[in-house]
Order: structure tokens, then C-alpha cells, then sequence
């Protein structure tokens, strides 16, 4: 028995931290390495979402100039993220290494809040 064609069900909207990622790699003008991107469930009394761990290289002097731009906007860089809204971000932790090559690793934490 021949069946009628169905659509195709919907895909399912991609996990927040693939946009995430994302815009955080555009905010570091492509000059960033994703080294680690960690992440945990988050909940309050009137909130929940998620929480996330993201460790990013800059290698060599103009990457590390762009790194530092990156520290400075991350803080007020209004994100776009679907159905999230980013309550927090801040750098949590940065490292300069001079040898072999200039680079500095910069790992931030970002507070997603699911949207009603």
C-alpha cells in the first residue's frame, strides 16, 4: 500500500550553544580559537537556563590585539541568540604566553536565560 507523502517534521531549533559560539567567534573578528565550550543547566526560583564555560586562544600579535578588543566589548555586547537571553558575561580568566609565538587565552562564562 502506497502512502500519501508527509511533510517533513519540523527540526528541531539548534541547541543555544551553537549560536552562541558562534557570536562569540564573530565578537573576536575571527581571530579566536575554540579550545573548550563547557556547559551546565541553571535555575532559580523564577529562571532557568543555561551557563557556559568557553576558553578561546588568540595566536600571534593581531590576534591578540583583536583578543583584547574582545575582553573590552564582551562585557555590553547586546547578543542575539533565539529563544535566550544573555543576563551575564564576563571574562573570568586571561593568560599571556610570549614564547614560542604571542598568544593569550581568554576564558569567559556567559548565563543564558531560557525566553517565556
Amino acid at each position: 500500500m502506497l502512502r500519501c507523502c508527509q511533510p517533513p517534521a519540523e527540526r528541531a531549533a539548534a541547541p543555544p550553544w551553537m549560536p552562541l559560539l558562534s557570536a562569540l567567534l564573530e565578537l573576536a573578528g575571527g581571530r579566536a580559537e575554540l579550545l573548550r565550550h563547557s556547559e551546565r543547566r541553571w535555575a532559580s526560583v523564577t529562571f532557568s537556563g543555561t551557563r557556559h564555560t568557553v576558553l578561546l586562544a588568540f595566536c600571534g600579535p593581531d590576534s591578540v590585539t583583536a583578543g583584547e578588543i574582545f575582553i573590552d566589548a564582551l562585557p555590553e555586547h547586546e547578543f542575539t541568540i533565539p529563544r535566550q537571553l544573555v543576563a551575564d558575561a564576563a571574562v573570568v580568566k586571561v593568560e599571556h604566553t610570549m614564547l614560542p609565538e604571542l598568544r593569550m587565552e581568554v576564558e569567559v562564562q556567559l548565563l543564558l536565560l531560557d525566553e517565556a
